[in-house]
């Protein structure tokens, strides 16, 4: 039903009886109340107008009118139509509500149908109509337990309540398509959608507040997919700043840096895996990681274009999983993923969301399990992401002693926050839960469990205990650990923790900190070390390479030659090895073999599988040229060889992290630069391992074993095939009943120069 406009000091208002009265034409006019109609300050129109209003749905959009009990009270409809001649509110009936001029560009009418769904027509001054849906009659679109678990910073699928989702909301009869945005703004004093959807003027679409949890929210009917758009917010200050999303889930390509609505219709076909993944303990199961950085093992690859060559390259290699550096969005290529700007974003930088979901459903395809580094340490100073969000530290602690990281120039996360504790642990589900990704190695965790971390005296602020013990952030990691493992069964928890903190493998129960695996930095650095000793020396330093079994089973170790080893003035692998080209090859065939069947997970960086002789940069691709050398497609080949021996070998891997897998044959031949050893299955299996690390063969060698008999063959690094010199023991040897060093039984054999052979007992 039509109603007369209603000028704005309110004196011209419609009329009704309780009686209802006789049709009228649609564009009837019905005789005026004499009743007052509602007025609004002219501070809340201007406010209102200008996008600053902290709650402009309620000014906005309609509203029933209360007329002291008169029954079929009024509704008054308002909009912000600035610029326009004529507004007209069509009601979902077809009744047109000619609306009049109240203050800067808000307009207001009235009628007597009830709250009915309506659009807008505004005719402007060129005779141009513009008919488009009122954002502000739609109820909230963030429901009130979202907003509980908000608040309480216990949401674990945080990404369905927050950010920008193309979606249909109902209105009072119908569903409307659009877009609903939501973000967590506590300190702003109003917020606003910015984007191509608005020419960036965002007054037109200034979100709600939705009370204590600092949550604003707005539904703008009609945008779908591909929209840009920011936040902009009205700081305590008094100044707008403009934002990216927290939470967007699409973003443009670097060095862009605006959110992006989106949609995923993505189907996978993983469901075998899954449900493998989830009656299996990766723990204690073989896990050999190939840890590549995307943009440079084959520059120009997108996601979906890796999926074909990686595959191929990794079912070659036959390595049980690989870890991509990080893949959710940061705008600097150089910080190679570890400066995080969109935490729920993959970066656009090698195709859509649903790119990499496929390059991930194709590994799981090919049996290939899919780890990923996560960085909830610490976060970039851009002004545009996470810093100062709303005009002041919000995800970053307050206190520059707390919440800056000196050593990467960035920003350290409040742990201690609810929101931001929830903001982490829900990022991590994220990558779990929607990409389907087997395990999150989490990056830098000596840097958030100490407060003193890279700082002096002076520097940092103690926890109330007056220790050094970062208290909110060994909160959240074990929160995230045990959430991760009670969602997600199957998958792996990893951290990259470079001291001797207690229990970082232990479960959060017993008050660890409740990761799967933990990187071996000390097996790492002490190895290194003494691999780069000219092999003459190497018997003055045995203890290096003997160290790491001391502590070998305080932790469920992972034995790491990851990115950090190969790349800022430290060279390659290779260029660490003494010697000439072919000495250099041998020392890396012989390291390699000991990684492996040393008890731990090993995980080894993109080239040094082949060899590579450069140090890598994120600039430029590995030398894949170099695999045109025999010497170096053969060293490609023994690193095949070792991951199919030690995934069909249960005693290299199944008991990695119990003391009953591991025994010495002898760990104190430092004149000869040797080490043997057995590895142990649940089952009996063993397996010896016998090393030269030495420049020349040492033999006939005598060795106590467990068990007569023969002993086969499964591997030796200087094998022809693999560029060596050929020295061996023609494929196996014959073990003696004759006790030896306190074994059993006891055979001589001959170890090759710089060279390492695993024997299997046959009978």
């Amino acid at each position: 039903m039509t109603t007369s406009p209603v000028t704005p000091d309110g004196a011209a208002a419609p009329k009704r009886s309780g009686r209802r009265a006789a049709p009228m034409p649609v564009d009837a006019t019905p005789a005026p109340r004499e009743l007052p109609l509602p007025s609004v300050e002219d501070w809340i129109l201007d406010a209102v107008a200008e996008g600053r209003y902290h709650d402009p749905h309620e000014i906005l959009g309609q509203h029933l009118v209360d007329l002291g009990g008169v029954s079929d009270p009024l509704v008054v409809v308002r909009a912000r139509r600035p610029l326009a001649e004529q507004v007209t509110a069509v009601l979902a009936n077809g009744a047109r509500v000619e609306l009049a001029h109240v203050r800067a560009g808000i307009w207001q009418g009235f009628h007597v149908d009830g709250i009915i769904d309506y659009t807008l027509d505004a005719r402007y001054s060129d005779g141009s109509i513009w008919n488009a849906d009122d954002p502000y009659r739609f109820a909230p679109s963030i429901g009130e337990l979202d907003l509980h678990l908000i608040g309480e910073g216990r949401h674990e699928r945080l990404w369905d309540a927050l950010g920008a989702h193309v979606t249909e909301l109902r209105g009072v009869t119908e569903s409307v398509a659009g877009t609903a945005f939501a973000v967590w703004a506590p300190h702003a004093r109003a917020v606003r959608v910015i984007g191509d959807l608005n020419s960036w003027d965002g007054t037109a679409h200034a979100m709600r507040n939705m009370g204590a949890t600092g949550v604003w929210e707005l539904f703008i009917p009609t945008i779908g997919a591909g929209e840009l758009y920011r936040f902009e917010i009205l700081t305590q200050h008094g100044d707008w700043v403009r934002r990216s999303d927290p939470m967007a889930r699409f973003t443009e390509r670097s060095p862009a840096t605006a959110s992006v609505t989106g949609v995923s219709d993505y189907h996978w076909t993983d469901e075998a895996w899954l449900d493998r993944r989830a009656a299996s303990d990766p723990h204690n199961g073989p896990m050999s990681v190939y840890e590549l950085h995307v943009g440079s093992w084959r520059p120009g690859l997108g996601y979906r274009d890796l999926a074909d060559q990686l595959i191929e390259y990794i079912a070659e290699l036959g390595y049980t999983h690989v870890e991509f550096m990080p893949l959710a969005e940061h705008p600097f290529g150089g910080s190679w993923g570890y400066q995080v700007t969109g935490y729920y974003a993959p970066t656009s930088r090698f195709g859509s969301s649903d790119d990499l979901k496929y390059l991930i459903d194709r590994l799981h395809g090919a049996g290939i399990g899919v780890l990923m580094d996560w960085v909830p340490g610490h976060f970039p100073k851009d002004e545009w992401a996470l810093a100062n969000f709303d005009g002041q530290p919000l995800y970053e602690h307050p206190d520059p002693r707390r919440g800056e990281q000196p050593d990467w120039g960035t920003l350290v996360f409040d742990f201690g926050q609810p929101q931001v504790k929830n903001f982490l642990v829900a990022n991590a589900l994220y990558w779990l839960e929607e990409f389907h990704v087997d395990g999150l190695r989490v990056d830098a965790v000596a840097s958030m469990l100490y407060l003193d971390y890279s700082r002096k005296d002076g520097e940092w602020l103690p926890n109330v205990h007056g220790g050094r013990e970062n208290l909110e952030a060994i909160s959240l990691l074990q929160e995230a650990n045990a959430t991760a493992y009670r969602r997600n069964p199957g998958i792996v928890m990893i951290a990259e923790e470079s001291t001797s903190w207690p229990g970082v493998t232990a479960p959060t129960s017993e008050g660890g900190l409740g990761f799967g695996l933990k990187w071996n930095m000390g097996w790492m650095h002490d190895s290194l070390q003494y691999i780069e000793h000219d092999p003459l020396y190497r018997s003055h330093h045995h203890g290096e390479i003997t160290f790491s079994m001391v502590y070998a089973f305080s932790e469920s170790f992972l034995l790491p030659i990851s990115h950090d080893e190969v790349v800022h003035g430290k060279g390659s692998l290779l260029a660490k090895m003494p010697g000439d080209h072919w000495q250099q090859l041998a020392n890396m065939r012989a390291y390699l073999a000991f990684m492996w069947a040393h008890p731990g997970k090993q995980l080894l960086f993109m080239g040094q599988e082949f060899g590579q002789p450069s140090e890598w940069s994120e600039e430029r691709g590995l030398d894949w040229w170099i695999l045109d050398q025999p010497s170096h497609r053969a060293l490609l080949g023994l690193v095949s060889r070792l991951n199919a021996v030690y995934t069909e070998h249960p005693a290299l891997w199944a008991l990695d992290h119990d003391a009953a897998g591991f025994e010495w044959l002898d760990a104190g031949d430092a004149q000869n630069s040797v080490l043997s050893f057995l590895r142990w299955d649940d089952d009996g299996n063993v397996i010896a391992a016998l090393v030269n690390f030495s420049g020349a063969p040492v033999g006939p060698y005598r060795v106590g074993l467990p068990r007569a008999g023969r002993w086969e063959e499964l591997l030796n690094t200087d094998a022809v095939e693999y560029g060596g010199s050929g020295v061996g023991n023609y494929g196996s040897i014959e073990a003696s009943a004759s006790p030896w060093a306190g074994r059993p039984a006891s055979a001589e054999l001959t170890l090759p120069p710089l060279g390492m052979i695993w024997l299997k007992h046959v009978g």
